[in-house]
């Protein structure tokens, strides 16, 4: 017989820990719904992410390289892909609800701009004066507000739990019927591993791609960059030569279990440490409690600057991205000379929402190509 949703509830109490976000105990949706048969309100969460269009669009949004630069460098998508997986291996280390974990990490990038952080930046700098532009909160407000899939509700009507990992420092939204604090000081530990993982993933495959395009080398890393040289050594001590391609791939596999594993064992001895028993106790305490060791933050720390040094700030990274965040301006100056040139959807929103915050939305819901293909049809053709 399949298992129904109840039952999958009672599952969650024989593996999760206490101090994990169960599903039965999810504080809900802002607009009531009956619950899935046979799916967890949290899988429930995630499938609707899935099945997104903001999520289909990832594919063609830049994570470092411009998107569309080379077929085995990362985007994006696939960027969210591999965050999912390794939040979900912390989340079922630590005995934390996996699914919530997931569909957090799924959703986390859902709100980013076209052509990578220089086109949030863009778009920040385009709405200075209309409230600012933050990828964290575009996402929050893709899923509760742009994404118009179904008829009782705009966006996803995600559950509480979602939208508090998706706020990141800020305060979850408020639902109605749901006796919540302003804000609590910390989030559920299913959001921070999801954050976490973002962290310990755009790293790690960062390297992995800069090397890809020649714009890093292993001589270099070998002499600058402390985990590498001993994750390095360690490979060629245990295979010997390999060919390149599986000593790089080897050589951050082996950084990201360095990192998983520390998180998890830092993270056990902080709950421990803490003495938290409930969900709840783990938002009200001062600080994060999922975290890496003083040492590993140290030397990702070294990472992170040779990263930006050598990678982020790359010429032949950096110079795509300048040419773009130049047309998303232009095309933000002509949509508000002309907003009947935007799609309807973003015309229907102007009326409530105003002219910059509707035309921001626009853009931000565009793909790398998108902006460019518009850029030709609307400014570079009329010129």
């Amino acid at each position: 017989m399949p298992a129904n949703c109840a039952e999958l509830e009672i599952r969650e109490n024989d593996v999760l820990a206490t101090y994990a976000q169960h599903s039965k105990n999810s504080r809900g949706r802002k607009i009531p719904e009956p619950p899935p048969q046979w799916r967890t309100q949290f899988q429930r969460d995630r499938d609707r992410i899935i099945h997104s269009r903001a999520f289909r669009r990832l594919e063609n949004k830049t994570q470092v390289f411009f998107s569309g630069s080379g077929d085995h460098l990362r985007t994006r998508l696939t960027h969210t892909m591999e965050v999912a997986a390794i939040a979900r291996n912390i989340a079922r280390a630590l005995r934390l609800n996996e699914d919530l974990t997931e569909a957090i990490a799924l959703a986390h990038d859902l709100g980013h701009a076209p052509c990578g952080h220089s086109g949030e930046e863009a778009l920040n700098e385009l709405m200075q004066e209309y409230g600012g532009f933050e990828h964290n909160q575009q996402s929050l407000r893709v899923v509760q507000l742009l994404e118009r899939k179904y008829p009782k509700f705009s966006g996803l009507n995600l559950t509480w739990e979602t939208l508090e990992g998706l706020a990141k420092h800020e305060a979850p939204p408020k639902m109605p019927n749901v006796d919540v604090q302003s804000q609590f000081p910390s989030s559920s530990l299913e959001a921070q591993v999801a954050n976490l993982a973002d962290e310990i993933t755009y790293y790690s495959h960062d390297l992995d791609d800069g090397l890809d395009s020649g714009l890093l080398s292993e001589e270099q890393l070998n002499r600058d960059i402390d985990c590498w040289k001993i994750a390095s050594a360690r490979i060629q001590s245990e295979y010997g030569n390999l060919p390149k391609e599986c000593r790089h791939y080897f050589i951050i596999r082996c950084l990201i279990d360095e990192q998983v594993q520390d998180v998890v064992q830092t993270t056990e001895a902080n709950i421990n440490s803490a003495q938290v028993t409930f969900a709840d106790d783990v938002r009200h305490q001062a600080s994060n409690l999922v975290a890496y060791s003083k040492k590993r933050h140290e030397t990702n720390l070294q990472l992170r600057t040779y990263l930006y040094n050598n990678l982020y700030f790359n010429k032949i990274v950096h110079e795509p991205h300048k040419k773009a965040t130049r047309m998303l301006g232009d095309l933000f100056r002509y949509y508000k000379k002309y907003p009947n040139t935007m799609d309807s959807f973003a015309q229907s929103m102007i009326t409530e929402h105003g002219l910059e915050r509707s035309i921001c939305d626009h853009l931000a819901c565009m793909t790398d190509r998108t902006v460019i293909l518009e850029h030709e049809r609307l400014i570079t053709i009329t010129k």
